[in-house]
């Protein structure tokens, strides 16, 4: 986790400021929860100072804000209707605390890591969208819905969208016109740059300007004078006694009655699941992108909880409207929540009368543009664009939030999330491949990483589907874990199905962890005497082709190289001898997906057939047995561009670099085409000169195509045997494409293969 000195001075005042902010939307919200939850306003009050006296020295967040949550106002309503008394209730909340002081002690906070990311997002998303529903009512002065309420239901046989109808017709003209300047002056704070980098923050300017507009609307009468039910109500408290006198104990007494231990329960749960959630939610909205640890914030709740229910508060979560709000004020350390603790303590014990001065509709308008960031139409572009399996838990998420509560909603996204992750893991447990091996077509299936009860199905269908006769090769390379059952099957598969069907199975990366499935690799990779001796010229090339087309798209064969290495040791069999340039762009057995001992490489500059060349390439056929000669010459060669250069400028190699003995190359090179047409150095147009070198390329490998048979009878007889024949091809070293091609005199009768060309 990234850690920021706390008492830096670059970072103190920031924190102050943010707390104050936080310290401001916290004050209704508290209010606002505890009257949703059917409990004493004070209650919520406590939760907020404990959250964060106690909870923000305890977490290991740097933004995070905890507090009474919106989240459980269904949960705690429920249990003190239940447990039929609130000093009975709170004996829950404190067993709550214990319970999630254990969690943290034994390490569940890994669950958060199992959260997905679509639904965190959409919880991010729904809490914003729910801020822009609920505030618009509480903007305009209809306060009939506590604050703090984040349910779809109200206790008022309302919901969000008839609240905002209701709201039509309610319209408080003082609170109106303080929520409607406070959302302008927001919106114009965030847009004119002086404003936005200064370091008042919007929101304290906001609240200041409601309460000084206010006290001026009084001066009007009673039509724009701001009811007090529409401004903030603090308990008021005349000395710290009577502040005192509002706490309220839990009765242990209750401890007698078995559903004390399930709300406790239930409580500690729910409290803790939202707690894991938003705290992965404000972390990415965190403009350092730190990382809180989950343990340690199940254990700071725990601690707050088991405080909180000592003294008569609410239960308490880390909350994603108090940490937004403190994000979006500039928090640098958790110093922001302390002092919001502060705050609220002081202020509520203090200065109560001076808080109730202060317009919902001015708070409502804060919360407001923090719900626009939210709920961002960036966000929503962003899931659109990662797809439907992203999208759809988004989305789902979003809408559930939405209709029921913050816990209901958060629990359908998880079910859709889990459902597409499930789905996946059915329909794509593996990867499938069909390799074309020199001896014959193997189905390589590819092992996820966890290979789970859920890919049972699949995989059985799959290798339920090879042919009669056929090969597969199961591959673990990559798999941590296999279930049980998985290995049932593939045993079965492999000592009964297979036999019957005549199917050869094969196993790769299975002995290290599963023994009971030792690797062993059936089919023969790499050419050998047999695959040798089954070959012909045609064939050779479709295995050229089919390589250069793996190569190209990135799915190489697999291959066992170290049987390779032993297998080649008693002798060689190659298919084919390859001439080819020395440049190094082109290295013949990656362009054609190679193994060792296919081929005979054969790398000249320009591949030029020098009588060395031909020696090697006549002991290739003659008697190591290959059946193809392929002259492959590439793009943008060097030694051509270099011909080139030379020749337009009318220069020798010796002239131009000191290399004497290039010329005898460029001499051969020369003598490929016919350099009338080339140009002079200052003559060529953009890309004429390089398209008229790799022409130069080209006809210089057709000169050394017919050069072979000219200057050797040994593969001219071979040639006009069959036996061999002899290919051109063309590497293009911007794509990694060979192009095939033959001349008439290359082989005995020419080769019936795709996209081989005849010139």
């Amino acid at each position: 986790m990234t850690t920021i000195n706390p008492l830096s001075p670059k970072t103190v005042p920031r924190d102050l400021l943010a707390g104050l902010v936080v310290f401001l939307v916290a004050l209704p919200l508290c209010l606002g929860v505890a009257l949703a939850s059917n409990a004493p306003l004070f209650s919520g009050i406590l939760a907020g100072i404990v959250g964060g006296l106690l909870v923000g020295v305890l977490s290991g967040s740097h933004t995070s804000v905890s507090g009474p949550a919106a989240g459980l106002t269904a949960v705690v309503a429920a249990q003190i209707g239940n447990l039929g008394t609130f000093e009975a209730f709170l004996v829950a909340v404190v067993l709550a605390g214990v319970i999630q002081i254990v969690l943290g002690i034994f390490k569940a906070g890994f669950i958060a890591a199992f959260f997905p990311s679509s639904v965190i997002k959409g919880l991010l998303a729904a809490i914003g969208v729910i801020l822009i529903l609920k505030q618009i009512p509480h903007v305009v002065g209809h306060d009939a819905d506590p604050m703090g309420n984040k349910s779809f239901l109200q206790a008022d046989n309302e919901n969000t969208f008839t609240e905002l109808g209701a709201a039509l017709f309610d319209i408080q003209p003082g609170a109106a016109l303080v929520g409607i300047l406070s959302l302008l002056l927001m919106i114009f704070w965030e847009r004119i740059k002086v404003l936005k980098k200064s370091p008042i923050p919007a929101p304290l300017v906001v609240v200041i300007f409601g309460v000084v507009l206010s006290l001026f609307l009084r001066t009007f009468g009673s039509y724009w004078t701001i009811e007090t039910s529409h401004l903030v109500q603090v308990p008021v408290s005349n000395s710290p006694q009577e502040f005192f006198s509002f706490l309220t104990y839990p009765d242990f007494s209750a401890l007698s009655n078995p559903a004390v231990y399930m709300a406790a329960i239930t409580i500690a749960i729910v409290a803790s699941l939202e707690t894991l959630l938003n705290l992965d939610a404000v972390d990415k909205l965190d403009p350092e992108q730190r990382s809180s640890p989950p343990n340690r914030e199940l254990l700071a709740q725990g601690v707050g909880n088991l405080a909180v229910g000592l003294i008569g508060g609410l239960p308490m979560t880390s909350v994603i409207v108090r940490s937004s709000v403190n994000i979006n004020a500039g928090v640098k350390t958790k110093l922001s929540a302390i002092f919001h603790g502060v705050l609220l303590l002081s202020c509520v014990m203090f200065v109560p009368t001076m808080l109730n001065e202060i317009p919902l509709s001015a708070l409502a308008a804060i919360l407001l543009m923090t719900g626009l960031k939210l709920a961002s139409p960036k966000l929503l572009k962003q899931m659109w664009s990662e797809g439907r399996t992203q999208f759809l838990p988004f989305i789902i998420t979003v809408v559930a939030i939405v209709l029921t509560d913050l816990l209901v909603g958060i629990l359908i996204g998880l079910a859709v999330a889990i459902g597409f992750i499930l789905h996946s893991n059915m329909r794509r447990p593996l990867r499938k491949v069909m390799e074309k091996h020199a001896t014959g077509d193997v189905l390589r299936i590819e092992l996820a990483n966890q290979v789970s009860f859920f890919t049972r199905a699949t995989l059985e269908e799959t290798l339920r589907s090879v042919p009669r006769g056929g090969h597969v090769l199961l591959d673990a390379r990559n798999t941590d874990y296999i279930d049980p059952d998985i290995m049932d099957l593939i045993r079965d598969f492999r000592d009964t199905t297979a036999s019957v069907h005549g199917v050869e199975v094969s196993f790769m990366g299975f002995k290290d962890k599963y023994p009971q499935l030792e690797d062993r690799i059936q089919f023969v990779d790499f050419s050998s005497r047999d695959v040798q001796s089954a070959l012909t010229p045609q064939r050779v090339l479709e295995i050229f082709q089919q390589g250069n087309e793996r190569f190209r798209n990135g799915t190489r064969l697999t291959r066992d190289l170290g049987k390779q290495v032993g297998s080649t040791a008693a002798g060689q069999f190659p298919m084919a001898v390859v001439l080819s340039c020395i440049d190094s762009r082109t290295p013949t057995e990656l362009v054609f997906d190679l193994g060792l001992g296919d081929i005979f490489s054969v790398r000249i500059a320009g591949n030029i057939a020098r009588d060395k060349v031909l020696g090697s390439m006549e002991y290739s056929c003659a008697v190591a047995g290959a059946k193809l000669v392929l002259v492959m010459g590439h793009t943008s060669c060097g030694a051509v561009n270099a011909a080139v250069d030379l020749i337009c400028s009318n220069k020798t190699a010796a002239e131009a670099t000191g290399c004497v003995n290039l010329d005898s190359l460029i001499t051969e090179i020369q003598k490929s085409v016919d350099m009338g047409t080339c140009k002079q150095p200052d003559k060529w147009l953009d890309g004429e000169k390089q398209a008229y070198a790799n022409e130069v390329s080209r006809r210089n490998v057709l000169r050394t195509m017919r050069k072979i048979r000219e200057r050797s009878s040994t593969l001219d007889g071979l040639v006009r045997e069959g036996k061999i024949a002899i290919v051109g091809g063309m590497y293009d070293v911007s794509t990694g494409q060979v192009s095939f091609f033959q001349t008439p005199e290359s082989s005995q009768a020419p080769l019936p293969v795709a996209m081989v060309t005849m010139v």
